[in-house]
Formats: structure tokens, C-alpha cells, sequence
């Protein structure tokens, strides 16, 4: 797999601002920006353009988070309360809960609450806090000085985001340090994700119902879910190495169908290793992934290359394999910071400056050569190119790395499907007969 890191893809610089803070997409097509303690809504190309004209804004007590809502306002979580805000800053409804955990700091929220696309619902996490008497029995502990407290699991929250009503409840098996919420662009689909201190990330996916809050997949051990792949119900789910066992050392990436499983631990169609893009996978790290478009995710890294220093990377993969297709080169210079927009292009960040970027019409797809052939109905010369770049990686003593063996034998089944397992092993037997050299020219036009 590390000649994949050779493959650079260049991409096309679309424009460049300056700015502090945060950046995220918001509902609309806007962008949102988060400073310190303030949360600011803007028009996205007027911002991208420079332009610092906020259409909404709300200033943030200390440890809150806040999510801007679809028809305007804010929905903000406390350390004590969930409230939305409206336009005019009024407050809207209220939710009081139980104070969450601070560890040795003031007690804050973990995370942002989530409004759905319709503007309907509010997702959103809230502690436990348990009686004194039950502290020692089933809690986990948390010391935020005395009393000492103890916190049960932490509760997904469904909302009325009209009037704050707790439409469904469901408990999850985390006392969370941080949180990600996340919704499906059609609405109909949830990821959560928790992470707790010493046993890292919990990932999940439910579906709203008028029964409450379907739980449809669980993510494994330590995978947060960063994101649905847009047109589909596939949600990828991404594990990091964090050094808090003896076999904690492994970074991955797993793609899943949302809708496959009911409330089980999911078995991904497919996952890649990340290690096996590392050239020195005990000192490389991988950082992020995120869902650019149906076809596309990028991965964020820093590499140790095999001569020069440490670098910021991104590495771009097929959204529907997990196939790597190569890193991406910039001409300037990157961390590891990354805004998708939703629609193909992403941010980057360098100190302050952001830029805006998206795929040239060159790079590669999510689809390989032979699949793009299968996908095209020119399954004979699918197979001969399956056929000739078996033979070329065994005469170069190179076996098909074990990410790839999703893509191919997809191509493969497909090949069965359309001429039957006699042409097919033909048509396989011919492309290994190919001189390497001449594959090109060799091959037919069509099937």
C-alpha cells in the first residue's frame, strides 16, 4: 500500500481569507465561526470573499457549545442547561439537567446539540448524576472536588425544537469528555459519538421513530463515526491509536451500511489498516477523516517521509472502498486541519490564512481502471486487466495489499455476473498473458 503515497494528487485552489477561530459548515449553505467565547453565522461566499458581516451571532458563557439552528437562532449547551436561543437573542425554551463533570475544571459541556435539516428536532447529551448511595455501586467517578460525585451513563436526548420537549431518551454507554452529533442530510439518521476518559470513543447510529430513538448500529471498539457518505445510508467510522493497552496501537477506518444491523455491533463492508499507508507506522499518526463528497474522504496524517522532516499530510480514499487513490500535494503549506463544505471542496488551514480547494478534473475516482471498465459494462476487458495486474504484481513479487482485496473482488463478482465464470477465467487468462509494457495498446477497446 505505501506506493500509494507516491501517487500525488494536486488540487485546484479556488481562493484564500484570513481568519481566527473555528470554521464549520452551517445549515443554509453558510458557515459558522467559532472564537472563544463567541459563536458567529455568515454567509459562505461573502466570507470565503473576506467579507466579516455576521447574519447571526450569540456570545457564549464559558464552556458552552452551541449549534446554529436551520430557520436562525442557536440551540446551547451548559453546564447545567440546554437552551435555544432565538435571532433577537431572547431565549426560547429551557432544559435543565444535571450538572456535567469537570474533572479538575469547571464543569462545561462536552459538545455541541445537533438540529436536524428540518429544524424540527434538537439532538442532544445530558449526564447522570446518581444518589450518593449508589455512587459506589454503579457509577464512574469523577473528581470534581468535594463531595465527591459519581456519574451513571450519559442520555441521548431527542428535542422538540419548538418547545424543548424530550421526544425520545436513550442511554449510551459512555460518562462523556467530548462529543460529536451529527445528522444525515435527509434528517433521518443520527450519529453520536462519546468519548470517556481511559476508554476512548463509542460510537453509534440510530433512526428517530414515533417509538422514540432506534438504535441501528454500533460502532467498534473505540471507532468514533465521522460522517454519513452523502446519497447513501454507508457511515464511516475511524479508530486511533490511543496508547491505553498493549494492542492499542492500531489506527482504522471502517465503512459501514446504517441500515444493515439493529442495535448490534456493526461488521463494516469494508476497513483499511491505516498503518499500512505508513512508512513508519510506529512514529506516523493519523489524525482525522473526513467525508468530502459521495465519492471521496480525506484523511489527515503526519507523515515521516523517508528522507526530510515530519509533515502535515492528507491522504485522499474512495468513498465507497476505502481504497486509497494517493496523497494530496499542496503548493503551500497545510496542518491538519480540515473543513468539509458538502459539496466536493474543503478548507484548509495554515496559522490564520484558510483556503478553499477542490479535486482537479483529472484525479482519481473512486473506482479503479477495471472498475470503471465493470461499471461500464465492459466486463471482458475488466477481467484482463484483473488478469494482467495480478501477473505484474507476482512477477514483481508485490501481492495485492489487503485494502485493496474489497475492490477487487467486487470488480471480480461483477466480471462473473456478466459472461459467466468460463469467459471470465478466459478473459482473467489473457490479460496475464499481457506484456506489462505494452497493456495499453494490448487490451481491446470494449468487451
Amino acid at each position: 500500500m505505501r506506493e500509494t503515497g507516491d501517487v500525488r494528487i494536486v488540487p485546484v485552489l479556488l481562493g484564500a481569507t484570513e481568519t481566527p477561530g473555528r470554521v464549520h459548515r452551517a445549515p443554509g449553505g453558510r458557515l459558522s465561526l467559532r472564537t472563544p467565547n463567541r459563536l458567529e453565522v455568515h454567509d459562505r461566499a461573502a466570507f470565503l470573499a473576506g467579507v466579516r458581516a455576521p447574519v447571526d451571532a450569540l456570545d457564549l458563557p464559558p464552556g458552552a457549545h452551541a449549534g446554529p439552528a436551520p430557520g436562525g437562532g442557536f440551540v446551547v449547551a451548559e453546564a447545567a442547561r440546554v437552551r435555544a436561543v432565538a435571532p433577537d437573542g431572547t431565549t426560547r425554551w429551557e432544559l435543565p439537567h444535571d450538572t456535567w463533570h469537570g474533572g479538575h475544571r469547571p464543569p462545561r459541556a462536552p459538545g455541541a446539540p445537533a438540529p436536524d435539516p428540518s429544524g424540527r428536532l434538537v439532538a442532544v447529551a445530558v449526564p447522570t448524576l446518581l444518589p450518593e448511595e449508589e455512587v459506589a455501586a454503579r457509577a464512574v467517578a469523577v473528581q470534581d472536588g468535594p463531595p465527591r460525585r459519581g456519574h451513571g451513563h450519559d442520555r441521548l436526548l431527542l428535542l422538540d425544537a419548538g418547545t424543548g420537549t424530550v421526544r425520545a431518551e436513550q442511554p449510551v454507554a459512555a460518562v462523556a469528555g467530548a462529543l460529536a452529533l451529527e445528522w444525515h442530510a435527509g434528517g433521518a439518521l443520527l450519529a453520536a459519538s462519546f468519548w470517556t476518559a481511559w476508554y476512548g470513543w463509542a460510537g453509534y447510529w440510530a433512526e428517530p421513530s414515533d417509538g422514540g430513538l432506534r438504535t441501528l448500529g454500533v460502532a467498534a471498539d473505540r471507532h468514533e463515526v465521522v460522517g454519513f457518505v452523502p446519497g447513501s445510508s454507508r457511515v464511516v467510522t475511524l479508530r486511533r491509536a490511543e496508547w491505553m493497552a498493549v494492542d492499542d496501537d492500531r489506527y482504522e477506518l471502517a465503512l459501514h451500511d446504517a441500515r444493515a444491523t439493529a442495535g448490534a455491533v456493526a461488521s463494516p463492508v469494508a476497513s483499511l489498516d491505516l498503518n499500512d499507508l505508513s512508512w513508519d507506522a510506529e512514529n506516523d499518526d493519523f489524525g482525522s477523516a473526513h467525508v468530502l463528497d459521495g465519492s471521496h474522504l480525506l484523511v489527515t496524517a503526519d507523515w515521516v517521509p523517508r528522507e526530510g522532516p515530519l509533515e502535515h499530510t492528507h491522504w485522499l480514499l474512495s468513498a465507497d472502498t476505502l481504497r486509497p487513490l494517493g496523497r494530496l500535494r499542496y503548493p503551500c503549506p497545510v496542518d491538519d486541519t480540515v473543513t468539509p463544505l458538502g459539496d466536493g471542496t474543503w478548507l484548509t488551514r495554515d496559522g490564520d490564512r484558510l483556503r478553499h480547494w477542490r479535486l482537479g478534473e483529472g484525479s482519481p475516482r473512486s473506482w479503479s481502471g477495471h472498475g470503471a471498465a465493470a461499471a461500464g459494462g465492459a466486463a471482458g476487458r475488466a477481467a484482463e486487466l484483473l488478469g494482467a495486474a495480478h501477473a505484474a504484481r507476482a512477477g514483481a513479487g508485490a501481492p495485492l495489499p489487503a485494502a485493496e482485496r474489497y475492490d477487487v473482488d467486487r470488480v471480480w463478482a461483477r466480471c462473473l455476473a456478466a459472461l459467466g465464470p468460463g469467459a471470465a477465467a478466459t478473459a482473467f487468462a489473457r490479460g496475464e498473458a499481457h506484456d506489462p509494457k505494452r497493456l495499453p495498446a494490448a487490451l481491446p477497446a470494449d468487451a
